[in-house]
């Protein structure tokens, strides 16, 4: 069996990058995007652009009455589905352009299949949704909301939509030919399309989680007791990051669509992790 290219940071270790990956170049985190929303959606709130719990009609196209609030939509209790219409096997949000956004967001209250705040299920529509809601209401691109309110603020810069084509890593095929990442770059990109060197993704888990530069952790995160982590998966890549109180932290990266071995790495590294200093490995 061909070894993973794996990247592990974490708040006990030095990185450690093998089998071809590296701490500096640039690759797809998938959901682990979502954390970075739900932080810019806790800023606005934060520097009072936005309420919380305010309708999602007040910020988008929506049909009046759904009851749905970015707090639902944030904490996945919107009652929308996981997935939006139409998505493609190979490929799956690459048709879910504005356009297609915006025939959801018209239709909305035939999509949902619960009562807002009721239910919690997963969804990465309603990311999608959130994020359309955020750049509406901070009146900029979701790129630019993320800079602002989130990344700017951390001193961190390696995060971005659009990396360098030469600073991309990709998974490879069967004769060492790069495989063609899903494309992220359209509505979903809120919920699962961000591209991040793991150096940058370690020191995102450090400064929300542990060091709480921006304040409590966004609800975004998932908690399992006081585990505060979140995964993340494209076609060909998978993330796991994670923290604890007592200051441990860990960030996984694969370059593999086997999220689950991913997830228990990375909790198995938690797990043995000891508290320290963030171990930022320098730029090449």
């Amino acid at each position: 069996m061909r070894p993973v290219p794996t990247c592990i940071l974490s708040s006990s270790e030095a990185p450690q990058a093998v089998h071809g990956h590296a701490v500096d170049a640039y690759v797809q985190i998938g959901s682990l995007s979502k954390t970075l929303t739900g932080t810019a959606l806790a800023q606005l709130a934060a520097m009072g652009v936005l309420q919380l719990d305010a309708p999602l009609e007040q910020f988008l196209p929506v049909p009046r009455g759904t009851g749905i609030t970015l707090r639902h939509l944030a904490q996945h209790t919107s009652g929308l589905p996981r997935l939006p219409p139409h998505v493609k096997r190979r490929d799956p949000y690459s048709a879910f352009d504005d356009a297609a956004l915006h025939a959801v967001l018209q239709g909305l209250d035939a999509l949902t299949t619960a009562a807002p705040g009721h239910t919690e299920e997963y969804s990465n529509l309603g990311y999608a949704v959130l994020g359309a809601a955020l750049t509406s209401a901070a009146g900029m691109s979701y790129q630019d909301l993320l800079d602002h309110y989130v990344l700017a603020p951390l001193g961190i810069t390696e995060v971005t939509s659009t990396p360098p084509p030469d600073r991309r890593l990709y998974s490879r095929g069967l004769f060492g030919r790069p495989r063609r990442p899903w494309t992220m770059t359209g509505a979903i990109l809120p919920a699962g399309g961000l591209w991040a060197t793991p150096r940058a993704a370690a020191d995102l888990v450090a400064a929300l989680l542990v060091d709480r530069k921006l304040g409590e952790p966004a609800m975004s995160w998932q908690r399992a007791g006081t585990v505060l982590w979140h995964n993340g998966a494209t076609g060909d890549a998978s993330v796991f990051a994670g923290a604890v109180p007592d200051g441990r932290w860990v960030l996984v990266h694969r370059l593999t669509r086997q999220a689950d071995r991913t997830d228990e790495l990375g909790i198995e590294l938690l797990q043995q992790a000891t508290p320290g200093p963030h171990r930022r490995p320098s730029p090449s």
